[in-house]
């Protein structure tokens, strides 16, 4: 299976074959592939022996030195090609339907909702009228710390939270499927 994945000359040298390995995986980070990965695919692809790691590591140390390969901390990017538009942080859209008064919700303040929550299709998956938490302290999903920063007491306020700040991969069954994104509207009743 060498070389399968791309048209052209099978990788004569070690260091071609880390560049293969490279270019050949989806660059989701960018700081590029990790070494791990780099090894792994060199080890599945090429058959490459990675219980010998003085080749591997001279080769990567190489490829650097010759302008070749970029390494940020553990992982490389080969040098001059272009680096994908990865996706954009995760971020909570909240609206402001009611200003409340009094001091702003901060990180550390214990504060009081009454919320509504419901997924994209409209169905409620949860709701309730006196929900107390500390705010940034990771006692609830992550869009909540985000979205609740900033309202005032008597505040209404709605927020969609994408499913990477909410329950991500796993959702919250039956209630919640993964991957699902949150709306929720949230009232700010009182910091403690």
């Amino acid at each position: 299976m060498a070389g399968s994945k791309t048209s052209g000359a099978t990788p004569k040298t070690l260091l071609d074959k880390i560049i293969h390995a490279i270019r050949s995986q989806p660059i989701t980070n960018p700081n590029g592939i990790s070494r791990t990965a780099i090894v792994k695919y060199l080890q599945s692809e090429f058959d490459v022996d990675v219980s010998k790691s003085a080749p591997l590591k001279a080769a990567f140390k190489k490829g650097v030195e010759q302008g070749k390969l970029v390494q940020t901390g553990q992982s490389f990017l080969v040098a001059g090609d272009p680096i994908p538009d990865l996706p954009k942080e995760a971020t909570v859209k909240l609206k402001d339907l009611k200003e409340g008064s009094g001091p702003a919700a901060e990180a550390g303040d214990t504060v009081v909702m009454k919320y509504e929550g419901k997924l994209d299709d409209g169905s409620v998956f949860d709701s309730s009228n006196s929900f107390e938490f500390t705010l940034g302290a990771g006692e609830v999903i992550k869009g909540w710390d985000q979205g609740i920063v900033g309202m005032k007491v008597g505040g209404k306020r709605s927020l969609f939270i994408p499913s990477k700040l909410g329950y991500g991969k796993r959702g919250a069954l039956p209630e919640i499927p993964p991957n699902a994104d949150l709306h929720f509207t949230v009232k700010l009743k009182e910091i403690k």
